[in-house]
């Protein structure tokens, strides 16, 4: 089994995200099953392998790059060409296109699909991200109604609807860090999460959205955007309601209607397990081994099916064509 080193930009304060928690999940996930430790590429830290110093080993067939920070992961696929790397696929949308030699690990389905349009040559495969066992219903007396956590919400979110539910209910607005989000989640009767303006504008996909899953764990009612990686699980009707539906009347007559609903909405007994460590670490062990066998396979022989480029799909469109109108002709 070849050791992996995940390639991170740092893992200090200006990198703290969604993102990194979720990769260094990932990193402790795979240290169970096989040796693994950070590689910072942006600036050194202590106790911590730097890019350059790494790559000045000198056998590094043994080792997996495994890249994830969208932004920086066209720059790095050129300077790992000739080493074996894995991409670690949370966002969509960055634009960039990988070779078939780089398979692609995704988050969400969502994410999966996009990779599987684009970018048909590679192997492909879903780990998605893990929830906490900590995240679970401690059924506490909820004396919250409605929370919301501003970042990332959209402004309709916090200048129109959350001023008109004020009025009504108790909304508890969260703009800080919350140590114990376990503790809040259950003293919480709905949960409001509407992401999909803050994406829009980054120009990127929502990766996974881990927070209306914990919520969701802990009891919460929840009201959401069903934006990218969201899409997964969320099932508006039947888990969840879906936000920003049409009016702001309409969104504060349903939240305001599941807060004294007796009829809310369950959840099937295992609908948690698949993003739970026991199944990720199983389904992180397939594919390691599947990863393992392809770069033993990948240093014997070249990559040999074409890529779907916007040449060859002219040429395939034409071809087409052709073969339409000579069906036509051979009619008449």
């Amino acid at each position: 089994m070849r050791k992996l080193y995940f390639l991170l930009p740092g893992t200090d304060g200006k990198f703290a995200c969604g993102g990194l928690w979720a990769e260094l999940k990932t990193l402790n996930l795979a240290k169970q099953i096989c040796s693994a430790e950070i590689v910072t590429y942006r600036h050194r830290e202590e106790g911590k392998l730097f890019i350059d110093d790494v790559l000045q080993e000198q056998n590094l067939n043994d080792v997996i790059f495994v890249i994830s920070w969208g932004f920086d992961v066209a720059r790095l696929a050129i300077k790992l060409k000739q080493y074996n790397v894995v991409y670690h696929a949370h966002s969509t949308g960055y634009g960039f296109k990988l070779p078939a030699s780089i398979p692609i690990i995704t988050v969400s389905r969502n994410t999966m699909g996009y990779w599987g349009q684009h970018s048909p040559n590679s192997l492909i495969y879903y780990l998605p991200n893990q929830i906490s066992e900590e995240f679970q219903n401690l059924n506490f007396e909820r004396d919250i109604d409605v929370l919301v956590q501003a970042r990332k919400s959209s402004k309709y979110l916090m200048q129109e609807l959350i001023p008109a539910l004020q009025q009504q209910c108790q909304v508890f607005v969260v703009d800080s860090y919350v140590e114990d989000l376990v503790g809040l989640f259950n003293r919480t009767k709905i949960y409001l999460y509407d992401s999909a303006e803050y994406w829009a504008q980054q120009g990127v996909s929502e990766g996974f959205g881990l927070q209306p899953m914990e919520a969701l764990a802990c009891g919460c009612q929840v009201f959401s955007s069903v934006n990218g990686g969201l899409s997964d699980y969320l099932d508006p009707g039947f888990n969840c309601y879906k936000i920003a539906g049409y009016s702001k009347e309409y969104d504060v007559q349903r939240i305001l209607k599941a807060l004294t609903s007796v009829n809310l909405p369950e959840l099937y007994p295992d609908f948690f397990a698949e993003y739970r460590t026991e199944n990720i670490t199983k389904r992180l062990q397939v594919i390691l081994d599947e990863l393992n066998a392809f770069f033993d396979h990948k240093a014997r022989y070249s990559s040999n099916i074409k890529n779907l480029t916007r040449m060859r799909l002219a040429k395939l469109h034409i071809q087409t064509i052709f073969k339409k109108a000579k069906k036509k002709y051979l009619k008449m």
